[in-house]
């Protein structure tokens, strides 16, 4: 096969569900709930965080975060996912791959991030509560946010950059229903080496680096936990951290399961890596709407509250 530069006339082929192409329409069904799912749910929690003036605190607008985060993970693979379900629609330009690519890996570094400034508010809110508020204002809260928009950016920049130099002489199939960047430099003839590294560095000063001080925080929480004296407030401290344990584990055991199968999984059927794949980037944004309004009593309130205002509106509409 004749070697061939990136350009703009460069296509490469998502894949679907290798083996059950057959079955890639009835397959689309339960994808297409679960992504519609996932985008209302984090919307309506974004809308009510934003509307609801009882939610203007730090612990919230961190939630809002999270949720634009999931909002954007969801926009980024739901055009090919659903386009190779729907319509074979398998081929993707290198240039469009390439921003597909950025942004997906953007999102989920901005949700290592955000899940670990979520964890430092429940430090504060824990150990010191009576400066929480001046510890984290609204500047500092903004702060953060563009923080973690800069920091991925930065990261993931060079690591687009550097694919561009690549040549590409192999199979242009990639694994995924989406561009992700082990899979493209994979196809590669050319020395990866220097991608390699960077995407490992990127990972470990990321994702690596966030669930190691996710982790110290804990380890902090506990012991400060430890020092109240009352049961009662032991156990409503603890209650304000298992929203926040429960988005952690939906992120980060889905990511380990999704590397331990690219690892050692080379005799699994060709389909188990592609759903996990899958399940990775979905299950974040289909899962964290569904924890923080089952455990988390203001977030129920305020939905409650708002589809009443709604039902009430619609009912005088109706009536006149």
């Amino acid at each position: 096969m004749p070697t061939f530069h990136n350009s703009t006339s460069t296509t490469f082929l998502l894949t679907g569900i290798p083996g059950l192409e057959w079955a890639q329409a009835w397959i689309s069904i339960p994808f297409c709930c679960l992504y519609l799912t996932a985008l209302s749910g984090n919307t309506l929690i974004l809308f009510v965080v934003l509307t609801e003036p009882s939610l203007h605190e730090p612990m919230y607008y961190f939630l809002s975060m999270l949720s634009t985060t999931d909002i954007g993970l969801c926009i980024s693979t739901l055009v090919t996912v659903l386009g190779i379900f729907w319509l074979n629609a398998r081929e993707i330009s290198f240039n469009a791959c390439l921003s597909q690519m950025f942004f997906i890996h953007l999102f989920t570094f901005m949700e290592s991030s955000v899940l670990l400034a979520m964890a430092f508010d429940r430090f504060v809110a824990i150990s010191n509560p009576l400066r929480y508020a001046t510890i984290l204002t609204h500047a500092r809260i903004t702060q953060i946010g563009l923080a973690v928009i800069t920091r991925g950016t930065v990261i993931l920049t060079p690591l687009v950059l550097l694919l561009k130099r690549l040549s590409f002489c192999r199979s242009h199939v990639l694994r995924h229903s989406y561009c992700f960047h082990p899979d493209v430099m994979k196809l590669s003839c050319s020395d990866t080496t220097i991608n390699s590294a960077f995407g490992l560095t990127a990972i470990i000063s990321t994702a690596g680096v966030d669930s190691i001080f996710i982790l110290l925080s804990y380890v902090l929480i506990i012991c400060s936990v430890l020092s109240i004296a009352s049961p009662e407030e032991r156990k409503k401290a603890f209650s304000t951290c298992v929203s926040h344990i429960t988005a952690v584990a939906v992120f980060y055991i889905p990511l380990i399961s999704l590397s331990f199968v690219h690892r050692f999984g080379k005799h699994a059927p060709a389909f188990v890596p592609t759903l996990i794949a899958n399940v990775y980037l979905l299950l974040p944004p289909l899962m964290n709407p569904i924890i923080y309004s089952v455990k988390t009593k203001q977030i129920q309130k305020a939905v409650i509250k708002l589809l009443c205002s709604k039902e009430l509106g619609f009912n005088i509409y109706y009536s006149c």
